[in-house]
């Protein structure tokens, strides 16, 4: 044994010095006692004439310790773990755990080294401190309080007595925007029920009243958001106006109106969201120091940790929020939205970042994931990030490796492969990764069909090494989901060309690949069973996207116009450009998702030149998306011209139908007949846009779009 060193052997003495260290030495002989054949003793007193070695618990008011930090000391014969308080006892508790390679890696699996003897070295101690105060994660497994515990996280579901976006829950427009619509924001001159007037004194009184009875009804609570709902709408009415001019934007008016609540309330720690409109801080206005502001960077690029080169703008809001709020907290987005079974390579970015928030005086991390659904890589990701928000100088490479070592077994190595590329061929693209892009974003980048089949080849070397072991083989399983599923998501893309989901048979009609429906069933069953019930934040099920496949299946065209030349006389918004021009007659019909097949125009109109030279035809069909949600709305007008004698003729003019409110994704296509299509060597199609969005929709800086696929030409 060397002499730095003590042993923890044959005593086996576990001694709390009060009642209070109870538990948290309960907690380590559970642990230890799984470790050892003999198992550990509480003992009341520590045993100071003996030469025995023991591990002594104390909660302690003398020592100089800040309320979350403690301390892990050793003398010549035994260890001390010194808190000031129980919670952070029992984190001294899994830190020294932690030491001995004891490791919780999931709320379900727990590593506990079979030893006869642990080792600590001599005459050493240790404050531990966070580098955030607060720690919260939304993962799968944050939902169970041990795992929490080990990992040293607080969870806002306890913690907030109310919750994020909050105006709809304080002044609820069903009770109060008909009678009384004052009481909401004047935005692009009409009351809007999607916020408050900043201004109003009644709203303040109602907020006040509202705010009072949560905290009544959740006074043990640490914090109460008060902040706007989830969409871009501030008033503009005369008073917010001013107050946003003199303050520098919307969050001017807002923080005016805060600072009433928060001075109303001088006990309570009032939350809010620095988002979207809100997202700079006032100028010239002091903030209440019982204010947290949440800063919420929600437009980023995820693929590289942020710096003042990369982020420029981002890094000096940050700054300046640093020195204008009294608490600052940041709420951070670390997985792909719109596809949480999509491989989403940002673990690069994590240190990085997390180091540029404490360097900025981030005091709480609000670190939002896939919620209780297992998403790609959600075991590493929760535990890598929960490691980091408690010490954001951990050495990432081995902490990933130790992870993946004891997750997945012989496997690991090839996992750390498959996860090391992904990574690798993101950087080389040095394209934007963003938390609402797509499988199909990244087919040129880091899913290209060449790189899915080096992802595949490593994943069936790790099945492979573990083939043996159905808990670790399952583990591989549910990594493979994801290259299963960017392969269907793709395979939608490419329709009836190579990686499409179509073949072309002998008679001409597209049918689907040989065995592709049943993976794909196979796929949703598998998620099913991992307990993924939504695969994206939208909520779409696994079953309901069997279902959708299904339709696509269906949903097949065979026209006279596929694969002729196709030209954009006015060119479409750079990231809609889906296949380009041919993917307006590839014979690929969109369904319901605009990243797939849809091409679009922003603001501006559709001019598109068919060359169909003289085909004989009677028909011309477009196909058009309503997906109001995300400003894609259908078109004003639709002219169809024939190109003759070196002139355009018009032909046909069709007046659609005028805009209705409707929120359900749908498509819809406009037929045109003439007789005398054949006649001309080309056709040009002209969409007219709306010219402005419907109210129900009105934003600042929003403008309509229109997208269409596929244009087809038949013979009646």
């Amino acid at each position: 044994m060397a002499q730095s060193e003590i042993i923890i052997t044959d005593a086996n003495k576990i001694v709390p010095t009060s009642e209070n260290a109870q538990q948290a030495a309960r907690v380590l002989k559970y642990y230890l006692d799984k470790a050892f054949a003999k198992p550990f003793e509480i003992t009341a007193e520590s045993q100071q004439e003996s030469n025995a070695s023991q591990i002594i618990l104390s909660i302690s008011v003398t020592e100089k310790l800040k309320p979350n930090e403690f301390k892990i000391k050793s003398d010549s014969k035994s260890i001390y773990l010194i808190a000031p308080n129980q919670k952070y006892l029992r984190y001294a508790v899994f830190t020294l755990l932690e030491i001995w390679e004891f490791r919780k890696f999931t709320a379900s699996e727990t590593y506990i080294p079979k030893v006869t003897q642990l080792t600590f070295a001599k005459n050493t101690q240790k404050i531990h401190e966070p580098s955030f105060d607060y720690r919260a994660l939304f993962y799968p497994d944050c939902y169970d309080e041990d795992f929490r515990d080990w990992h040293k996280l607080d969870w806002q579901v306890d913690d907030f007595g109310i919750w994020g976006h909050s105006f709809s829950v304080l002044v609820p427009a069903k009770e109060y925007f008909k009678t009384n619509p004052k009481l909401f924001a004047l935005y692009e001159g009409e009351r809007n029920a999607e916020s408050l007037c900043m201004s109003n004194d009644t709203v303040v009184e109602l907020v006040e009243k509202k705010m009072a009875q949560i905290i009544a009804e959740k006074p043990n609570a640490q914090f109460y958001s008060v902040s706007q709902n989830d969409d871009v709408v501030y008033c503009e009415c005369t008073q917010c106006k001013a107050l946003n001019k003199k303050h520098d934007g919307p969050q001017g008016s807002f923080y005016y109106f805060l600072n009433k609540i928060a001075a109303h309330f001088p006990k309570t720690k009032i939350t809010t969201l620095a988002y979207l409109h809100t997202f700079k801080p006032p100028v010239n206005l002091k903030i209440e120091s019982n204010i947290y502001t949440i800063f919420c960077p929600i437009e980023l690029n995820r693929g590289k940790a942020i710096t003042s080169e990369n982020a420029p703008s981002f890094v000096k809001t940050l700054e300046n929020w640093s020195v204008t709020s009294p608490h600052l907290f940041l709420w951070d987005y670390t997985v792909q939205f719109s596809n949480y079974m999509s491989p989403f390579p940002n673990f690069e970015s994590f240190q990085g970042n997390y180091k540029l928030f404490k360097k900025n005086k981030v005091k709480g991390l609000f670190v939002q994931g896939y919620s209780d659904i297992a998403g790609d890589f959600s075991e590493l990701r929760q535990y890598l990030l929960a490691k980091l928000m408690w010490n954001t100088d951990i050495d990432v490479e081995a902490t990933t490796a130790d992870f993946l070592r004891g997750f997945y077994g012989k496997a690991a190595p090839f996992v750390g492969r498959y996860l090391n590329l992904l990574e690798t061929n993101q950087k080389k693209s040095n394209t934007y990764l963003d938390i609402y892009s797509s499988p199909v974003d990244a087919r040129n980048t880091f899913l290209t069909p060449e790189a899915m089949d080096q992802y595949d080849q490593l994943l069936e070397q790790a099945s492979g090494a573990v083939e043996n072991d159905s808990v670790l083989s399952s583990r591989i399983q549910k990594l493979r989901l994801a290259l299963e599923y960017v392969y269907f998501e793709q395979a939608k893309f490419y329709g009836k060309n190579q990686h499409g989901m179509f073949i072309v048979n002998s008679k001409g009609e597209k049918i689907v690949r040989e065995g592709l429906t049943e993976r794909v069933l196979k796929f949703t069953k598998a998620c099913n069973q991992f307990g993924i019930y939504e695969l994206s934040e939208g909520g779409l099920s696994p079953d309901n996207y069997y279902k959708e496949w299904l339709e696509i299946c269906k949903n097949t065209v065979t026209h006279l116009g596929e694969d002729l030349k196709v030209s954009f006389i006015t060119p479409p918004s750079d990231e809609f450009k889906g296949k380009g021009s041919y993917g307006l007659v590839d014979g690929n019909r969109g369904y319901k998702d605009f990243n797939i097949n849809w091409i679009g125009w922003y603001e501006n109109n559709p001019e598109i030149e068919i060359e169909t030279k003289k085909l004989d035809f009677n028909i011309l069909k477009i196909n058009f998306l309503n997906d109001q949600r995300h400003w894609i709305f259908l078109p004003k007008k639709i002219k169809v011209y024939g190109f003759k004698d070196q002139k355009w003729q018009l032909l046909q003019e069709k007046i659609c139908d005028n805009l209705t409110e409707d929120f359900e994704i749908t498509t819809k296509s406009w037929e045109f007949e003439d007789q005398s299509f054949s006649s001309f060597a080309k056709i040009k199609v002209i969409v007219e846009n709306q010219t402005a969005v419907p109210n129900w929709r009105k934003r600042k800086n929003k403008k309509p779009m229109v997208m269409l696929d596929e244009i087809e030409l038949y013979k009646k």
